[in-house]
């Protein structure tokens, strides 16, 4: 599995800690930016993320800015994301189990790396289960196939 990795300026240093726990997992990631004391638009380096995953470069994005909740609308922009801003390992396993999440967002400001690295944990070893959570899912691809023209 190759994840994307990017982050804004809020959520660098979370995203560069992300990165190392990533490393220590043997995880394959692109990052996508931002660098070290940019100040930039979350919308730019979440939509960068989010279209290598809709291109295929990549299978799954964690994107970082000051809460998760603004990547987390820029990822859903795109056709097939299911971006999930996650603030708990418990949301973090509910979003693979019963939504298929391949974009999880996660906030700089607002959560520890400690606690963003058992998000991650949890959030890459959580299969979807499928079943009456594969139908659910598939309604969210009709809707998205409706309104995305």
């Amino acid at each position: 599995m190759k994840i994307a990795l990017a982050s804004d300026h809020a959520g660098y240093d979370l995203k560069t800690g992300v990165a190392e726990y990533l490393k220590t997992r043997g995880a394959d990631f692109i990052d996508f930016g931002c660098g070290p004391g940019e100040k930039v638009d979350y919308v730019d380096y979440g939509a960068r993320a989010a279209g290598a995953v809709v291109s295929g470069q990549c299978d799954r994005a964690i994107l970082v800015c000051g809460t998760g909740l603004g990547m987390a609308i820029v990822a859903n922009k795109f056709r097939g994301l299911r971006a999930t801003p996650c603030s708990c390992v418990y949301a973090a396993e509910v979003s693979r189990a019963h939504n298929d999440s391949n974009c999880l967002t996660l906030g700089g400001r607002t959560q520890t790396l400690e606690l963003a690295s058992r998000i991650v944990r949890v959030w890459l070893e959580t299969p979807f289960e499928g079943g009456r959570h594969a139908r659910r899912v598939g309604k969210i691809s009709d809707i998205e196939s409706e309104n995305f023209k």
